[in-house]
């Protein structure tokens, strides 16, 4: 029976799983895509605790497919249930990105009647660090494209930010606050370094626009009447380009006042172009740099990224279909 795309995403949307929690709904996928005649597999991806995580991948019997349409079953905090009206689907994750898996399922569907060698790539944790795709990535499949989807309102993304995700951490001497010459406050030599780091120039690029940072967290200090001993501050750059220079200016910015410590760097991403559909550019970062074993890339989908993890999230039924076609032609005109 082919697949209702409107109650399949809030089949899914009901299925709690914010990140490092999608054993359920990779269960759900895993039973649902066997019943639509798939061959499925699933990737256990190892996580603290134990606790079960995988990604399901779902394709032909004994062949190799052509193309894969992926993207992620994981989703931001906090839950909240399915809805809809006329026109749209609510509910977490119903932009970001479960209406897109379930376009992805009736596309790969409508791909097989065509004789499409076509596969599904479901993947966890992809908004805390891509952990699924880089177990995914050791294990291609031979696919020679890859249509991951993102919310970019149907457009086709020429490219994607990177990011840079880094911690500045100063250090000083604890004292009475009454006397300040007998310390040596790291929060006042942090409040320094973001200073200068916010008229930091920073690259651009003609076609995907500038780099950017945002000072996304600061802690420190103890109380009013204490000289701070330890502050740091957490920093996201969006990457337009390679992080070296970047890295350099940060450096230079923060001289000998703290130290650097970067904990994420996802690669800016140039993308596959078509003749003939709607562009855009992509300021946030996907899971495509994590596939580079799983073919040439392309970046679309359904939904607005603008309400995506936000309490308003909502996918249009009318944009969703239109998604389901376009996926269709664009991977049967890859594959001729």
């Amino acid at each position: 029976m082919p697949t209702d795309p409107v109650a399949l995403t809030r089949q899914l949307v009901d299925i709690e799983s914010i990140s490092d929690n999608e054993a359920a709904v990779g269960h759900f996928l895993s039973n649902y895509l066997r019943e639509q005649n798939f061959q499925v597999e699933t990737m256990p991806v190892p996580q603290s605790g134990g606790r079960e995580r995988f990604n399901v991948y779902a394709g032909i019997s004994n062949d190799s497919p052509d193309v894969v349409l992926s993207t992620h079953m994981d989703t931001v905090p906090p839950f909240f249930p399915s809805r809809e009206d006329d026109q749209y689907i609510y509910g977490r994750g119903s932009s970001d990105a479960k209406g897109i898996i379930a376009a992805q399922v009736v596309a790969a569907e409508r791909l097989r009647a065509m004789g499409v060698r076509v596969g599904l790539l479901f993947l966890v944790g992809e908004e805390n660090g891509s952990h699924g795709a880089k177990v995914a990535n050791l294990q291609p499949k031979g696919s020679r494209f890859l249509i991951n989807g993102e919310p970019t309102d149907n457009r086709l993304a020429l490219a994607s930010k990177g990011v840079l995700n880094a911690v500045i951490r100063a250090h000083g001497k604890m004292a009475h606050s009454a006397y300040p010459e007998l310390g040596d406050s790291a929060i006042h030599k942090l409040v320094s370094v973001l200073e200068r780091l916010l008229h930091m120039p920073l690259p651009s690029d003609p076609e995907v626009g500038p780099a950017t940072l945002n000072i996304g967290l600061i802690q420190g200090g103890y109380a009013p009447n204490v000289i701070a001993d330890e502050a740091s501050a957490t920093i996201l750059v969006r990457l337009v380009g390679p992080s070296d220079k970047i890295r350099a200016s940060l450096r230079d910015a923060i001289g000998g006042d703290a130290e650097l410590d970067v904990a994420l760097e996802i690669p800016f991403q140039r993308l596959k172009r078509i003749e003939g559909l709607a562009t855009m550019i992509a300021a946030f970062t996907t899971d495509v740099p994590a596939l580079s074993k799983w073919g040439e890339p392309l970046l679309f989908g359904p939904g607005s990224i603008h309400v995506a993890h936000t309490p308003n999230e909502r996918l249009a039924k009318q944009e969703q279909r239109e998604a389901i076609d376009l996926y269709v032609q664009v991977a049967h005109r890859l594959v001729q």
